[in-house]
């Protein structure tokens, strides 16, 4: 009697613990993807893009064209450059004073209007629909930023969200999976148990019932584990990469934590329960097999 219990006990720490791993690698990936679509939105937001204007502007036309512009709902940020201001940023640069070389020189640097897109507009189609926008202003002169790299940037972005989408349906596959197989193995070692409950007339909502419930409660534990080493990740993470605060988001690791404790109850009371069909409706002889 007491090896059969503590058979039945190994066997519930063991399918626990399958569960709470299973869940925790599925929480890592799915904070990876969280990390590498905020990273490739803060890529986008960075894209420069310069409205240099024309010398003869003057400075209230200049604050207007920049309304007008944070109004669009695809900008993020607007910096109104003056000449002096670009002067000051050119001398950074170089390490030494530009003007002195100008002589008796007018500043030749134009005044600007950089701009920072939202993540869903800095793409190139957006962008050109935006400059040509611009370029219709007489008091623009040129529309300046890096094509190439916006193009390169934009490529690579979709390449990688398309090979994450694809791996995190075969992540959920594996997942399920796992959790599946792994509570399977928990019924079979009570087969008989359940063989037992139906020759003393039990029905089968009645034998169901306990250890659906049962399943539920496990795969809820699992789940509260998984969260609880995913939180020890993230504290260890941050506490070596603080940089990593840049593109942290509180309410999508909440939604994370939240569908891991909502997958584990579903994954399993709905195992235990498909588990149990094979074993109510089975012949004696099967439960050897």
């Amino acid at each position: 009697m007491g090896s059969n219990k503590r058979r039945v006990a190994g066997s519930y720490f063991m399918s626990l613990m399958s569960i709470t791993l299973v869940l925790f690698l599925l929480g890592v990936f799915s904070l990876l993807m969280m990390h590498a679509r905020k990273l490739s939105n803060h890529l986008k937001e960075n894209i420069g893009f310069e409205v240099v204007m024309n010398n003869n502007v003057k400075e209230d036309r200049i604050l207007s064209l920049q309304k007008k512009l944070e109004a669009m709902p695809a900008v993020k940020s607007t910096q109104y450059i003056t000449k002096e201001e670009a002067i000051r940023r050119l001398s950074e640069d170089l390490g030494e004073d530009f003007l002195q070389w100008l002589g008796n020189e007018e500043n030749p640097l134009l005044p600007s209007i950089d701009v920072r897109f939202n993540a869903d507009w800095a793409n190139p189609d957006s962008i050109a629909l935006i400059q040509q926008k611009l370029l219709d202003n007489m008091d623009v002169k040129e529309i300046y930023y890096q094509k190439s790299l916006v193009d390169l940037i934009h490529r690579n972005v979709n390449r990688i969200g398309f090979a994450l989408m694809v791996a995190s349906l075969a992540m959920l596959f594996v997942a399920v999976a796992l959790i599946r197989n792994t509570i399977r193995l928990s019924i079979y070692s009570k087969r008989f148990l359940v063989r037992s409950m139906q020759l003393v007339g039990a029905t089968p909502a009645f034998i169901r019932h306990p250890f659906v419930r049962s399943g539920r409660w496990q795969g809820f534990i699992g789940a509260v584990l998984a969260d609880i080493l995913l939180v020890l990740l993230l504290y260890g993470l941050m506490t070596r990469l603080p940089e990593l605060t840049i593109i942290e988001d509180y309410r999508i690791i909440i939604g994370i934590f939240t569908g891991i404790l909502l997958l584990g109850l579903l994954l399993g009371g709905l195992s235990t329960r498909l588990a149990l069909h094979k074993y109510l409706n089975a012949d004696v002889d099967r439960l050897y097999a």
